[in-house]
């Protein structure tokens, strides 16, 4: 049996900000079950890890025996989210909705427990409110309260067009909460004004207003830029076992520790601060921990016996010398028209020239994941994720986005 404080302690792991704190205690004291609400809008087919820190928190709350909230936005995905951009972003296609909305549903129950989780659609209730809903909800937020928020103010300032359907998003995402009566609302930090805007509504339609838990945005395998498939610095939810461990494997010792906070469930808050006391003394291998983390992401989206394979595969490749079990990770912009190999072993620091990178390539020098590169003419012109490698001992994993 948990007791309040050990449900605090799992509530705010890794958690960027929770609005307001003494409210949540309050509730939880009153062993109320809560209804904890996660907004996703279906603007792409596959989920990354990134992605499922929002998840991991409301599989948190369900450990806690909570009540979850999947919510798909396919009215907002139409409408088109605004938050971070300094260009109107293009709305989605109901069909692009329709089908994107399906494999989130596949792909959130490797995580969610289905008994414990109701998947909605704000469609439910935007698609029968109508335009008279729709302004009155409006009605309920000044432009000039729209633009306290730093991305709408930038834009102003920068006299860079705001439509006006993109003050709307805030507010239809706010009134999601009104509909599903959310005791939670979580987010990440880019989403604390659209989280806000909930609160607000929600008293004005006389509900308590909802407690906002805000998440960080897990840096990509880069250990620089957020997590997303354009920059190729990605570990999605639905690729192999050995991909999944193979990039995990890739990180930095410093990114371990918040991959570790933030993905976690089998390494706890108590043990992660003895792990973090015995590194600091010298007394645990990095490569150890992030051998033990790479496998539970692995077994938790293809399997046991998917994560042990990849296990073996790796050790198999590193006892024969194939591969050393660290290699730098080299992040490359594509630019336009697309980056050729000779370029590319010279922009990561294989070759001191380009003329020297085609004369390895000649020598049958060059191998890309373990295959001989023959076309000394070769393009990268798509975000892409792989080992290059110069004579035996030599490697970059290259991340081109």
């Amino acid at each position: 049996m948990s007791t309040l404080q050990d449900s605090l302690d799992l509530i705010t792991r890794g958690a960027e900000e929770v609005l307001k704190l003494e409210e949540l205690e309050a509730r939880l004291k009153a062993g109320k079950t809560l209804r904890v609400k996660a907004g996703f809008d279906p603007t792409a087919p596959d989920l990354h890890i990134g992605h499922t820190v929002l998840i991991n928190k409301m599989r948190q709350f369900q450990m806690l025996g909570h009540q979850v909230i999947f919510l798909i936005g396919d009215f907002t995905g139409m409408i088109g989210d605004p938050t971070g951009r300094n260009i109107t972003r293009k709305p989605l296609t109901r069909e692009d909705v329709e089908r994107n909305a399906i494999t989130y549903r596949e792909q959130v129950f490797k995580i969610l427990d289905p008994a414990l989780t109701e998947v909605r659609f704000n469609s439910e209730w935007f698609d029968t409110m109508g335009a008279s809903g729709l302004i009155k909800i409006a009605g309920k937020y000044t432009v000039a309260r729209m633009l306290e928020r730093d991305d709408f103010n930038k834009r102003f300032k920068g006299e860079q067009p705001i439509a006006v359907h993109e003050f709307l998003y805030p507010l239809v995402q706010g009134y999601d909460s009104v509909a599903l009566k959310a005791d939670v609302e979580l987010g990440g930090t880019d989403q604390k004004f659209n989280l806000l805007v909930g609160r607000a509504l929600q008293s004005d339609y006389g509900q308590a207003p909802q407690i906002v838990l805000t998440t960080p945005l897990l840096e990509g395998t880069d250990g620089v830029n957020k997590m997303s498939k354009s920059l190729g610095n990605y570990i999605g939810i639905n690729e192999p076992a050995s991909e999944i461990f193979g990039k995990t494997m890739s990180i930095s010792d410093d990114l371990l520790w918040r991959y570790i906070e933030l993905l976690s469930f089998n390494i706890g808050t108590a043990e992660l601060k003895t792990l973090r006391a015995d590194h600091a003394a010298g007394q645990l291998n990095p490569r150890d921990l992030k051998m033990r983390m790479a496998h539970e992401l692995a077994e938790r989206f293809a399997g046991k016996s998917a994560a042990d394979a990849a296990v073996e595969a790796w050790h198999k490749r590193v006892q024969e010398g194939a591969m050393p079990a660290d290699i730098e990770t080299v992040a490359v912009a594509i630019p336009e028209g697309g980056i050729k190999i000779a370029q590319l072993l010279k922009q990561c620091g294989l070759t001191p020239s380009t003329g020297e990178a085609m004369r390895k390539i000649a020598e049958n020098g060059v191998r890309i994941d373990g295959e001989v590169v023959s076309d000394k003419d070769r393009v990268f012109a798509q975000p892409a994720e792989f080992v290059l490698q110069l004579g035996k001992r030599h490697f970059r994993r290259i991340k081109l986005g």
